[in-house]
């Protein structure tokens, strides 16, 4: 049996921390998730247009076995600059690789970007940035909604420009009886709708015409004529944040289980699942959709392969409960709606 965890967020995982940094005047914000002690890594990455950092440390052939952070942050490519902040601070409190006794830890930092640029003064999260979003990441309850790398995010974007809605950070968490915990954080900056995939219902989508009205963006681009799609297509060429990659979905999974490489990776192929639930259309060409996983390694479960199976099943679980609060916990900012704010106008 599975039950949420007692904080239902990814920091029911023992060791593993969250810190946002959030400017709402600017419009973004990044988000970093902890393992002080390290933790192996996996990474799916399934979107069409990725902006991603040292992912390829999680590839099987590698030599590094461990991850000390991942950098989830706004800004699109610039937003990368806050990893080196991320890294001094980490050195400074002694989490990394032992290179020598006679020299400081190498933490080990990946990390990936949303496009949130068409939001806010256009400016991108910094050094600085990433050094207070480490120096405030905690154990415990996770802030979710408008905060953080969820602070610029939007989603529901196939309809024309201005009809989207606010997205978000989320977090969710199970855990079964065996003891095997489960997290997951998703930042959703779709171009697709939000859909329960508990009841089928759109939960966020491109806004109508009246207030409180959404279309559902999968029967949109069925029923849309090839003169419409070129008519949108002329209005988006001037606008740089309707092109493709000015969007993103990540998610980064947590687990106490004790994986390898190839297994991590097996985690986050199924945990994207969670995506393909909720998120209509998903994985994109203006999407880079990416999937993190770190795994502690408290429990062995690579000898029971049913239980690596329960491990990707529950991520999937999670990882679609992150999604929905993601939307659900969001606030309105810099014009775009929240689906609340719309909703209750009706």
């Amino acid at each position: 049996m599975t039950s949420p965890g007692p904080f239902d967020a990814i920091t029911d995982v023992p060791g593993i921390e969250v810190g946002h940094v959030t400017d709402r005047p600017k419009a973004t914000g990044c988000t970093v998730v902890v393992a002080r002690a390290g933790a192996m890594p996996g990474v799916f990455q399934v979107g069409g247009a990725p902006g991603t950092l040292d992912t390829d440390l999680a590839v099987s052939e590698n030599a590094i076995q461990e991850v000390h952070a991942v950098l989830l942050t706004g800004g699109s490519v610039f937003g990368l600059e806050a990893s080196t902040g991320v890294r001094r601070v980490l050195r400074e409190q002694g989490v990394g690789l032992k290179m020598a006794d006679d020299q400081p830890p190498l933490p080990i930092v990946m990390g990936a970007v949303v496009f949130d640029l068409h939001l806010g003064s256009h400016e991108n999260p910094q050094a600085v940035w990433g050094r207070n979003a480490v120096r405030r990441a905690r154990s415990g309850r996770v802030r979710q909604g408008s905060v953080g790398v969820g602070t610029g995010c939007t989603v529901a974007k196939t309809g024309p420009p201005g009809t989207q809605l606010k997205g978000g950070v989320g977090s969710a968490s199970l855990v079964h009886e065996s003891g095997l915990i489960v997290g997951a954080l998703v930042a959703t900056n779709s171009v697709g709708d939000i859909i329960d995939p508990y009841t089928g219902e759109l939960v966020a989508g491109p806004r109508g015409e009246h207030v409180g009205e959404m279309q559902r963006s999968s029967e949109t681009l069925l029923n849309r004529s090839l003169a419409e799609f070129e008519s949108l297509q002329q209005i988006r060429a001037s606008r740089p944040s309707e092109q493709a990659g000015a969007n993103t979905t990540l998610a980064l999974i947590a687990t106490n289980a004790k994986l390898h490489k190839g297994t991590a990776k097996r985690v986050a192929i199924m945990g994207s699942a969670g995506l393909a639930r909720t998120i209509s259309p998903v994985f994109t060409p203006g999407d880079g959709d990416t999937v993190f996983t770190l795994a502690t390694g408290e429990i062995d479960v690579t000898s029971i392969p049913a239980m690596l199976t329960l491990a990707g099943a529950m991520a999937a679980e999670a990882v679609a409960r992150a999604v929905l609060r993601s939307v659900t916990e969001a606030e309105s900012l810099a014009g775009v709606p929240s689906i609340s704010e719309w909703q209750s106008l009706s």
